[in-house]
């Protein structure tokens, strides 16, 4: 037997003229019609084998294989009626579990400090968040969404750009006493630059400055390449070379000039961040309140502290 859509429509007028007592209240309950309803009780009995209700032209009352029936079925449907008043609460409340695969730059550095916060004002809601380098399958991997620094995907996700965020060219005050400090972009071939690894491809990012219709690029010589941005400034503040940062996060760092932006004149090359879902539709409550408060958070311009 295939249990589908139209088996369970038939059960539901089923229990519905049972609790009503007549097909005629069953039918203004439900907003059909009483042949309608006649058909719907025909269709179910032909389907399981079984007739469900002795019919006169005056009464109407279950058979014993009805009543059996109906008292198997009963506790199924409240179940299922409970669930289905479950999920479309979601909709509304903050509660549950939220998965989110998460860029670890910004989770470390902006989002991690104001975690707290957050957690308090939904008391219901237990929030995963998965550092990873790449996106990923979020369907597979059972991710409700992802916060990355990255093209979203071509098709099957639906996605909104949380923010675009200047990539700086920094260096320490230490540093550019040493070694002075380059006036272009073509000057970096004569000094000293800490490499970004792209985690996609394995090698380094390229270095690229845009002022307005013009790009510059630049292949500088590196001695240090990491994988970690965190780990990139530390070293960049203490004197290894000059780097490539996102603004995104590091204005503190700036104002106390332990890093200095070198090429203020090239502000053209940004960076997008995006929140990508596995669907455009029926979005629950607390993936909304989630990408609202990253929201909030890059407005007040998301701050990182280093030591």
């Amino acid at each position: 037997m295939i249990y589908d859509s139209r088996l369970l429509a038939g059960v539901t007028v089923f229990m519905a003229v049972v609790d009503a007592g007549t097909m005629t209240k069953a039918a203004g309950a439900l907003g059909m019609t009483q042949s309608g309803v006649g058909r719907s009780i025909q269709r179910l009995e032909a389907r399981i084998g079984i007739r469900l209700f002795d019919r006169t032209t005056r009464t109407m009352r279950l058979t014993d294989e009805g009543r059996r029936f109906w008292e198997r079925v009963g506790p199924h449907l409240e179940r299922i009626e409970e669930a289905a008043l479950d999920a479309a609460d979601a909709k509304e409340t903050v509660r549950g579990r939220l998965r989110v695969s998460v860029d670890p730059f910004f989770c470390r550095l902006v989002l991690a400090r104001q975690l707290a916060g957050f957690l308090e004002q939904h008391n219901e809601l237990r929030l995963e968040l998965i550092m990873r380098d790449h996106i990923g399958d979020l369907v597979a991997d059972a991710f409700d969404m992802a916060l990355r620094f990255e093209p979203p995907p071509v098709a099957g996700f639906t996605n909104r750009k949380m923010l675009e965020t200047r990539i700086l060219t920094v260096a320490s005050p230490g540093y550019l006493a040493r070694h002075g400090q380059p006036q272009h972009p073509r000057d970096l071939i004569h000094h000293m630059c800490i490499d970004y690894q792209d985690p996609t491809t394995g090698r380094a990012f390229d270095w690229e400055f845009h002022r307005g219709a013009e790009i510059f690029p630049v292949r500088p010589p590196a001695r240090l390449m990491v994988s970690d941005v965190e780990t990139m400034i530390a070293a960049c503040c203490e004197g290894a070379g000059i780097a490539q940062i996102m603004e995104l996060g590091s204005r503190r760092i700036r104002e106390s000039g332990r890093l200095i932006d070198i090429f203020p004149d090239w502000p053209g090359e940004t960076f997008p961040l995006y929140a990508i879902f596995p669907s455009r539709r029926h979005r629950a409550a607390k993936v909304r309140v989630f990408t609202d408060f990253c929201l909030k958070l890059l407005d007040a311009g998301g701050e990182l502290s280093l030591p």
